[in-house]
């Protein structure tokens, strides 16, 4: 299994968000200098995560943004299936898609019953679960930062 660097993305920021004070607001040039993510990429994912209800955005002079729900609340799963453009691992599971051994293959069944034991897994897993160790990643943006 791999990730697209969207979903990669989208991951980073919300880590990067739930690290913030409960009501502190960060831009998307913050993100993208602790990243070195393009603002204009992180400008997509920001739309899509606002879009499906996991960030908030302010707009006007003080504007920026932050997580909408508590770490907690947030699914790691539920972001990967949400934000990752499509699961198909092998062709035969597009639409469409054509292996000569289809009708008979039975490796079809056992990647998918590995993607869900993927998906499973990340289903397992919150927001909260990713910033146990926020002093580490503080002292990790902070670094990325003084360079």
């Amino acid at each position: 299994m791999r990730l697209t660097n969207y979903t990669d993305y989208s991951l980073r920021v919300l880590i990067f968000l739930a690290l913030k004070e409960e009501d502190e607001l960060s831009t998307i040039k913050e993100i993208s200098e602790v990243y070195s993510i393009s603002k204009n990429h992180l400008m997509k994912i920001i739309h899509q995560l606002g879009q499906l209800g996991y960030i908030e955005t302010i707009r006007g002079r003080n504007g920026g943004i932050k997580l909408a729900k508590k770490p907690k609340e947030i699914n790691i799963g539920d972001v990967v299936s949400k934000t990752e453009e499509d699961f198909h691992i092998v062709d035969c599971f597009q639409e469409g898609g054509y292996c000569a051994i289809s009708p008979a293959c039975k490796l079809k069944h056992a990647l998918y019953e590995a993607f869900l034991a993927f998906i499973n897994v990340l289903n397992g897993y919150t927001l909260e679960d990713m910033i146990h160790n926020r002093d580490d990643l503080h002292q990790l943006f902070q670094s990325t930062v003084d360079h």
